[in-house]
């Protein structure tokens, strides 16, 4: 495929580095052109706009979107509109709203739309979708979720802190993972309560959310996102009537990634224990891509559709509406 990335910062760049060799970047656009142009100058042939309409051209065939989140539904409607395979990274949107218009016409085109959410792919997280397919567990009767980091100095300043520009604070950030996986693992929820808090930031958004997520049929997810976590952090534990699967790590500064299995004895008492590690390099955003390319070559639909990213988004838009006297902004979609 020939590709265009919209959204050149740190995460553009790291869906240019995870293109397999198959497959060619040809155009990059940013509403700053010294990074499109800095991305674009690594990949021979490869166009630089400022301008994202122009890269919307009819020898692209799919296209990457790694915006700020108030340009991720519309630059990725435009795309579905002129006939392109999408790529959008998470949220996707701002607001649930924002994304049913983006649904209608993925669905009257009928092209391949995928949500970045990369977590899906870590092999911690593969391994363990995997043996809980297998039964490895049992019934799922529960899950535990953190995921944090300690924030850097000057981030209230940075577009995530604006809630015009990114729809939410860190719930929105590291908690939409947190609740994607949650229901990747548990299915959907009939339930959702919780509160976001802004505890140390100054900025108009949470720095901290906690969800109690709750199915149809009872099972629970627990869920903590955080920027003041200091330590950057990573663990979900997943429950089951037979066993427990505990994910901690993601690599670099989240320490290494592990999974350990605790199986239940018949007899009870301490449990067999299994434990797995993984290489240190994120592979997530390389994996991601090959099932997106895969899913086009095959058309089916991908892990984690727009209708994925709009019932997570429609989860953390109920905390913030649980969370009276919360500052942030409201977005209309």
């Amino acid at each position: 495929m020939r590709i265009a990335i919209v959204g050149c910062g740190l995460i553009g760049n790291k869906r240019a580095a995870a293109l397999t060799d198959e497959h060619q970047l040809v155009a990059c656009a940013d509403v700053e052109l010294g990074r499109a142009q800095a991305l674009a100058g690594r990949y021979a042939g490869c166009a630089a706009e400022q301008d994202w309409r122009k890269v919307l051209r009819d020898d692209v065939d799919a296209v990457i979107v790694s915006t700020t989140n108030d340009m991720l539904a519309p630059v990725t409607l435009a795309a579905i509109e002129a006939g392109k395979h999408v790529l959008v990274e998470k949220p996707a949107a701002r607001s649930a709203a924002e994304l049913v218009p983006v649904i209608a016409a993925q669905k009257s085109a009928g092209v391949i739309v995928k949500v970045g959410f990369n977590l899906r792919f870590h092999p911690a997280l593969v391994r363990t979708r995997q043996l809980i397919d297998d039964g490895a567990i049992g019934p799922l009767m529960y899950l535990r979720g953190r995921y944090g980091h300690g924030g850097r100095l000057g981030m209230e300043k940075e577009w995530r802190g604006n809630p015009e520009i990114a729809g939410g604070g860190e719930m929105l950030d590291q908690g939409i993972h947190l609740v994607d996986l949650a229901r990747w693992f548990l299915g959907d929820f009939a339930d959702v309560t919780g509160q976001v808090a802004r505890f140390f930031w100054n900025w108009p958004v949470e720095d901290n959310g906690f969800a109690l997520l709750k199915t149809a049929a009872g099972q629970i997810a627990w869920l903590h996102a955080s920027c003041t976590e200091w330590k950057n952090i990573f663990s979900l534990e997943i429950f089951g009537q037979t066993g427990k699967l505990q994910i901690d790590g993601l690599g670099g500064s989240y320490g290494p990634e592990r999974l350990t299995h605790y199986q239940m004895l018949p007899q009870m008492g301490p449990p067999n224990v299994n434990e797995y590690s993984f290489p240190p390099e994120d592979l997530s955003w390389r994996e991601e891509f090959i099932h997106f390319a895969q899913c086009i070559r095959e058309q089916r639909p991908p892990l984690s559709t727009l209708s994925d990213a709009q019932a997570a988004v429609a989860i953390v838009e109920t905390l913030y509406r649980n969370s009276v006297g919360h500052a942030r902004t409201s977005v209309r979609g």
